[in-house]
């Protein structure tokens, strides 16, 4: 098994995904890995930025290490909530990986427009999904190594 590349025993992970299949088919993904994986599921766009901002300006043991995101969300679609973290400097270090059924060329240049970090599409079966996750999970948790937390305290407008 590969080192971590960060001291943290446990990877935070927010998957923000409609689809209980799916959410389902990512938890398992991740489980036989056997890295130690906190997952939050959140089933829609507005849920997903509710609890990313309950989290500022509170230290970043609070925030996810990743955020794997669907585009076609309820409420708010995946492309506005990925606007939101990337525009927010407190958020936008953590990197969002779409994971979608969508094999569109427009949302692909979208969501890199909105400074996606990865764009992953679903497979169809069960084997090669999970294949999948363990890719993300040796790459984005195991390998990458993101910057130390800047502890910014945001303030209003004066």
């Amino acid at each position: 098994m590969i080192e971590p590349a960060r001291p943290e025993s446990v990877f935070r992970v927010l998957l923000v995904e409609d689809d209980p299949d799916h959410a389902e088919l990512v938890r398992r993904g991740l489980e036989d890995q056997h890295a130690p994986v906190d997952l939050t599921v959140l089933e829609d766009g507005e849920a997903a930025l509710d609890f990313l901002r309950r989290r500022l300006p509170a230290a970043d043991e609070q925030r996810p290490h990743l955020i794997l995101l669907d585009l076609r969300l309820p409420k708010m679609d995946g492309l506005q909530v990925l606007r939101e973290v990337k525009s927010v400097p407190e958020l936008r270090a953590i990197p969002c990986v779409v994971l979608t059924t969508s094999d569109a060329e427009r949302d692909v240049a979208r969501a890199y427009e909105l400074h996606a970090n990865s764009y992953l599409v679903k497979p169809g079966d069960n084997e090669r999904f999970t294949e999948l996750m363990g890719q993300v999970e040796r790459y984005w948790l195991q390998s990458n190594r993101q910057p130390a937390p800047l502890l910014v305290a945001i303030t209003a407008p004066q």
